[in-house]
């Protein structure tokens, strides 16, 4: 019991992801039929073939990036023995990655996962017109210094910024209108915060701004099958675990406009004791982020066959 098994969000799709978990594990190809079968889109062949502009659109990476995970975890169940009541003490994931972890642990089906991970993708992206919103990520700045200058910048601005994603290691992402982000952008510079990068994303996640989004979600939710999880799934916005279907069906709503928590996530695992984290899925992102967090845990990263090896020695 001392894994977590972790998953991650937006940015970490690239095209190819799953497509070699497919080629050589009928679980993987069983998981990609079941989504495709869902959106009643060939979104595997996207995500194998790309065009890489239409992947990357938020109403398609949200689905697709699930869709990686749960074929990773259902080959770990095959080809490793895997049983994620009895090996893992927690899961978690970055923003979207909790729904994959609520589908990891059974509370989910994978297919009405998919189906509400396409309508949040879609109310995301219109909830604000595009090039009104940005995010911006404040690298060498800790917690603190980025609310406060997302405080001031939001007050000088008279619009939305807010911090959207604590993500440990000195990188705090902040959310909101273009002007009060860019505004943050150079106060952070006149404060010495090492660096402060826009971020290519198409609309501001996490914030204030996506209130018609989490309107969506609740009614999307409220008639949604949610059970409770097999494993306790750490939250994004109170970064503490949840079991109860109603309290999870609760949270995954504040999560479209609430802060993602992952640094204290991650460190209230390690807190309990877990030493061992498996990110399933596309890409290494997570794995990266805890070596700052919680220096005395490993973690590796499951998204190809080349993985199951390095698991299996875990």
């Amino acid at each position: 019991m001392s894994k977590a098994f972790i998953f991650p969000g937006q940015g970490s799709q690239a095209v190819g992801m799953g497509k070699a978990l497919a080629d050589n594990f009928a679980p993987a190809r069983a998981v990609f039929e079941e989504v495709d079968a869902a959106l009643s889109q060939k979104l595997s062949q996207l995500m194998f073939e790309g065009p890489e502009a239409e992947l990357t659109l938020t109403a398609n990476a949200q689905p697709a990036l699930m869709a990686v995970s749960l074929a990773a975890i259902r080959v770990l169940e095959a080809e490793c023995g895997l049983d994620l009541a009895r090996d893992a003490a927690f899961v978690a994931g970055h923003s979207l990655g909790e729904y994959s972890a609520l589908a990891a642990a059974g509370a989910l089906t994978v297919s009405d996962t998919a189906k509400l991970l396409r309508i949040r993708g879609d109310a995301m992206q219109k909830a604000v017109p595009v090039g009104e919103g940005a995010m911006a990520a404040l690298l060498g700045a800790e917690l603190d210094q980025a609310r406060e200058i997302a405080s001031e910048a939001a007050a000088a601005q008279s619009a939305v910024c807010q911090v959207a994603n604590d993500n440990g290691g000195g990188q705090v992402v902040i959310s909101g209108a273009r002007t009060a982000v860019e505004k943050a952008m150079d106060i952070a510079k006149e404060k010495g915060i090492k660096r402060a990068v826009l971020l290519p994303v198409s609309a501001p996640f996490h914030c204030a701004l996506m209130q018609p989004a989490a309107d969506a979600m609740a009614r999307a939710l409220a008639g949604a099958a949610i059970s409770a999880p097999c494993v306790p799934v750490v939250a994004n916005v109170t970064a503490a675990p949840a079991r109860d279907p109603e309290t999870i069906r609760k949270l995954l709503v504040e999560q479209v406009t609430g802060a993602v928590r992952w640094r204290e996530c991650m460190a209230y695992i390690a807190g309990q004791g877990v030493v061992q984290f498996v990110e399933c899925g596309s890409g290494k992102v997570l794995a990266g982020l805890l070596k700052r967090i919680a220096p005395g845990t490993t973690a590796i990263s499951v998204g190809g066959p080349g993985d199951l090896d390095a698991y299996r020695a875990f």
